[in-house]
């Protein structure tokens, strides 16, 4: 823009009535010159002309209260600016404005305090504090203009109500609005009928003028528009939509979602439940999952050591393989065979070994298979298990572990707790005969089930499975060691008799961990020390040769078990001495292990008073040896043992005089009178307190023979019976 430009739009502004001065600024804000003063309107021209060189000259145009005056002019340089201030408030600074925020910010302190002066100087002209309400409303201060008109210091008129009423709207104060208006119009003396209309209607006008002036905020923020014309009546009413925040409105699709998937959930739930329920979801192939068992056939020649258990099987086998040798004198085959007994004793294995023999199909299912989280699932698996059965008969069906669903019933059960058990026993009862199906089922814990699962007519025959006797260990080590090489010097008769109470899958285990053992030491047979190393680590546990004991606690442990060696080599009735260690095994920092020569079915008095003298053996070497106020805990154990056999003499066996030969259980002892327990606890006492003098005298008198012996267990750690017998003697050990 040229010189001759600036000046005519300068004389144009001048003549502009709305123009009230012109100031220069510098880039911080602070005013240099004003065309008030009138040394800056004799050198304007020359300023101009010096200025223009180096500035962008930038004019806006507003078109507001309906005219095309110029709001202002700025000419802008590095360090100054040139503003020319419009003085109404009606011409507002647009957002298109090319300017500092800091010019901007001053421009609008000026304008108000310019206005504020005019209307503090005219209080009695109502369009100057008109004019003062407007800017105050622009730049939203709309607490000083309800102070102002409430004060009531200044002249109003209805244009001042109209934005006294805006700010009150505007402030969070409608509550307000309504009461101000009819005030408002009862001051002004309208009455009756035709003053109820007029009070109506300038209440109408004020609330359309508050719904305009809403509607104008909104369409120059970018919002819908507001239609104002006869809004706010019963024909065309005013619709409020109130919008939370947009943290709210969040949460709350965040809420929606979350209980959409709820439902979805719990429907799709309850759909499942019912489709499988009613066999809906059942394909032709389902069945798949009752098939019979495809493993290696096992036959009765495999089973050993259960040769009473084998005999009444193979009855099953000749039914299988000929029914009509049974049928045709009118005799009928057991319905259901129930194999009892201890875990380990092959009770699977022989259920095994009649569909092998039989060469029929054999169908396996635990019991815990059978219920799931749905209510009806094992009553249906019931079913389709005997109906896949009878489609391959002749075959067999054995359930494992059957105490997980036939336990006893309880009339406080819930009815769905009893519906798998409910259809087995229907299952079992609609056999008949000529099918050619046999149910086996297997069970640790007989006496837990249902009686009527086990009476006759659903299992008509019992068969127990005990643990092998020395006869049967030799017959299963013979089987296993079968695929094995041993040494000449592995005596299967010595490791059976030395193995009693084992099952035959302990057997198996030993058999097995040997070969490791044997492995690991790089022989090329399986030893009889290989033998003995895997039955110590069955009965005794693994040694922790890692675990740092100290002398004293190695000396004490010496004794203790020296103790126990000797009274159970000097009592009639003890069991042979197998071994005495203070190698730590397991969670015990020593042991001495006692095993019988031939399996025992019963114990005499004798040899009860014999178990307590033994147990005692410990605790009276850790006396009179270090005293008893160093007596250690590590004999709590063999004190509990202690008493457990005396207490089953006093109160099961009848092996007490005083108590005589009554029985008193475990579960009986609360309703025994005080006088009989006290008798009963006496007799255990007296037990106790007898073995312990008689372990102290055998130790007294063989006092050098277990100084010699725990010497020995602390060099050597580990010694056998024969080791023993030659230390106390004073013979050296070979080794």
């Amino acid at each position: 823009m040229s010189n001759t430009e600036v000046e005519e739009t300068i004389k144009r502004l001048s003549a502009n009535k709305y123009v009230k001065e012109v100031l220069i600024v510098n880039k911080e804000g602070q005013t240099i010159k004003s065309t008030l003063d009138e040394t800056l309107s004799k050198k304007y021209s020359d300023l101009i002309t010096k200025l223009v060189e180096q500035t962008t000259f930038v004019i806006n145009e507003m078109d507001e209260a309906g005219t095309n005056d110029l709001s202002f002019l700025r000419v802008r340089t590095k360090k100054h600016e040139i503003l020319v201030a419009p003085g109404i408030s009606q011409l507002t600074i647009s957002r298109r404005y090319f300017g500092t925020n800091n010019t901007i910010r001053i421009f609008n302190q000026r304008r108000l305090q310019f206005l504020e002066a005019e209307a503090n100087s005219f209080p009695n002209d109502a369009t100057k504090q008109v004019e003062y309400y407007k800017e105050l409303l622009r730049i939203n201060n709309h607490n000083a203009v309800i102070t102002r008109f409430e004060r009531g210091n200044f002249a109003h008129d209805d244009e001042c109500f109209r934005a006294y009423i805006t700010a009150l709207a505007k402030a969070g104060q409608a509550d307000k609005v309504l009461p101000k208006i009819i005030q408002k119009l009862e001051q002004s003396g309208v009455t009756g009928v035709d003053g109820a209309s007029t009070r109506a209607t300038s209440t109408n006008d004020l609330v359309h003028t508050i719904v305009k002036s809403q509607g104008k905020k909104t369409i120059a923020e970018g919002g819908p528009s507001v239609t104002t014309s006869n809004a706010g009546n019963k024909e065309n009413p005013i619709y409020v939509v109130i919008e939370g925040a947009r943290g709210y409105m969040f949460w709350r699709a965040l809420r929606w979602v979350g209980i959409t998937f709820t439902y979805a959930f719990c429907i799709i739930t309850f759909l499942s439940i019912a489709m499988e329920n009613s066999g809906l979801l059942k394909t032709g192939g389902s069945q798949s999952e009752f098939e019979p068992s495809s493993q290696q056939v096992v036959k009765f020649s495999d089973v050993h050591g259960v040769d009473e258990a084998k005999e009444e099987l193979e009855e099953l086998v000749e039914f299988l393989k000929d029914p009509s040798k049974f049928t045709g004198l009118g005799g009928r085959l057991p319905k259901g065979v129930l194999l009892t007994g201890p875990p380990g004793t092959g009770k699977t294995l022989l259920a095994r070994a009649v569909a092998g023999e039989a060469g029929v199909p054999f169908f396996f299912m635990s019991g815990s298979e059978f219920d799931e989280m749905y209510v009806g699932v094992g009553a249906r698996r019931v079913r389709e298990l005997f109906a896949a059965a009878r489609r391959k008969a002749p075959s067999i069906v054995f359930i494992d572990e059957l105490d997980a669903i036939g336990s006893k019933r309880n009339p406080k059960d819930q009815t769905y707790m009893k519906q798998t058990l409910n259809q087995l026993l229907v299952d079992l009862d609609g056999f008949s005969q000529t099918e050619g199906v046999i149910f086996i089922a297997a069970t640790n814990f007989p006496e837990l089930l249902d009686k009527a699962l086990v009476r006759p007519g659903r299992f008509d025959r019992h068969v127990a499975v005990p643990l092998p006797d020395v006869h049967g260990r030799m017959q299963i080590l013979s089987h296993h060691l079968k695929n094995v090489q041993i040494s000449d010097d592995v005596k299967i008769s010595v490791i059976a008799r030395g193995t009693p109470g084992f099952s035959g899958a302990d057997l198996a285990n030993l058999v097995n961990q040997a070969a490791i053992q044997a492995s690991r030491d790089g022989a090329q047979e399986v030893g009889m020390r290989h033998m003995e190393y895997a039955k110590d680590k069955i009965l005794m546990g693994a040694e922790r040769k890692s675990a740092i004991i100290t002398n004293e606690s190695k000396k004490l442990t010496a004794y203790h078990e020296g103790g126990h060696a000797l009274v159970a080599l000097y009592t009639p009735g003890a069991l042979p001495l197998h071994k005495a260690t203070i190698m730590p095994r397991g969670s015990t920092l020593g042991m001495t292990v006692q095993l019988p020569e031939m399996d025992k079915d019963n114990y005499t008095k004798k040899e009860f008073l014999a178990m307590v003298d033994v147990a005692m053996g410990g605790r009276v070497a850790e006396e009179m040896i270090f005293g008893k106020e160093n007596v250690t805990t590590g004999s709590h154990n063999d004190i509990a043992n202690a008493t457990n056999v005396a207490k089953r003499m006093v109160t099961l066996y009848g092996m007490s005089d005083k108590v005589g030969p009554v029985a008193h259980p475990e579960e009986d002892m609360e309703h025994l009178s005080s006088q009989t327990k006290l008798v009963i606890e006496n007799e255990i006492k007296s037990l106790l307190e007898n073995a312990q003098i008689r372990v102290t005298n055998i130790l007294k008198t063989h006092k050098d023979e277990l100084h010699r012996l725990a010497n020995a267990l602390i060099e050597y750690e580990t010694l056998t019976q024969e080791e023993i017998e030659s230390v106390i003697k004073g013979k050296a050990i070979n080794r």
